[in-house]
């Protein structure tokens, strides 16, 4: 159940006319746009600084101009906020200035124009294809599998996460009928509640099916949820990163593993094999291409040696006094 947007804000100006016109924004995102919680509680955690800055400079939202909202970022800023978290901000006041010309009035958008800390975009790490062999083959040997209904469970889960690369919320969020293993597909609810089909490979097929029969003896409340816990509930976003970071340990991979890990070694090891850039953003569900294209900067050794092989006047740059062969 979505927490009720009036209950966010900070105490102090809870009657003032610049709540009631934030708590009317964060209504819109939740009814009419229908972000995810977590997206949602981003957007009230940025805007009550913003309201805070306002109550302390008496100053009313539709009276604030770039300077107010330079202050603003200074005010942040001292909290030692990162970049990437003034940028959020910034986002956030400017999408409620957007929504208050439009519906409530404004005359103005203090933000437009504002421009925040340039962000260097960091490159996520990632799985070579033999480490996640290692991770989710270690542990799997079908007499462990079939002695232990939760290690069934974390295998049917694991191999999901790295065959369909899906995030976290859409792993724990599925339902047993969004699953067709007879098709090898998957129907996923992700950001913005959307859906999408995507395909299951037969190891994480074979996996759920090894997991089901466990299901079953452990669906005593009827849920519908595809992984449940010990109790038979839908088991939560934290339970899963737990599982994860345990399996990791005991399959001595010797670096700590989290879910949204598995999500690029999926991503990066299909850009690499494929090259289709279009088909892996329509698998992981990314609304802007611009968030798939990190991926094609992550392996630069493969590139180079693609290039290297395919490309009929390659030659790898040697130093000085080095005879490169013809063909090298």
């Amino acid at each position: 159940m979505r927490p009720d947007s009036s209950e966010l804000a900070s105490e102090p100006f809870r009657e003032t006319g610049c709540y009631r016109d934030t708590v009317a924004y964060l209504q819109y995102l939740d009814v009419e746009r229908r972000l995810s919680p977590n997206t949602s509680q981003s957007y009230r955690h940025d805007l009550d600084a913003l309201l805070r800055f306002f109550f302390e400079a008496d100053v009313l939202a539709r009276d604030a101009g770039a300077e107010t909202i330079r202050q603003a970022v200074i005010q942040i800023r001292k909290r030692g906020l990162s970049a990437a978290s003034v940028a959020r901000h910034l986002s956030s006041w400017r999408g409620f200035y957007t929504f208050a010309i439009h519906r409530l009035g404004y005359p103005n958008n203090p933000c437009a124009g504002f421009k925040g800390p340039k962000l260097r975009r960091k490159l996520p790490s990632t799985l070579t294809p033999d480490a996640c062999a290692q991770l989710l083959d270690s542990r799997a040997a079908p007499d462990v599998i079939e002695e232990d209904a939760i290690l069934a469970r974390d295998r049917a889960m694991f191999e999901l996460l790295y065959s369909a690369g899906l995030r976290l919320s859409e792993l724990t969020g599925l339902n047993l009928l969004d699953v067709d293993l007879k098709a090898g597909e998957a129907r996923v609810t992700g950001k913005g509640s959307k859906t999408r089909i995507v395909p299951i490979g037969k190891c994480a097929v074979r996996a759920i099916e090894a997991w089901l029969p466990w299901r079953d003896s452990l669906n005593r409340k009827q849920e519908k949820a595809l992984f449940l816990s010990r109790n038979g509930d839908r088991l939560g976003q934290r339970s899963v990163q737990k599982r994860l970071d345990q399996w990791a340990d005991k399959s001595r991979l010797g670096q700590p593993v989290h879910p949204h890990l598995l999500r690029h070694a999926f991503a990066t090891h299909l850009l690499q094999s494929s090259g289709d850039l279009r088909a892996v953003q329509e698998l992981l569900g990314h609304a802007n291409i611009s968030t798939t294209q990190v991926y094609t900067h992550l392996d630069w050794q493969h590139l180079a040696k693609v290039y290297d092989q395919a490309h009929p006047r390659a030659r790898r740059v040697k130093s000085p006094g080095t005879k490169v062969q013809e063909g090298e």
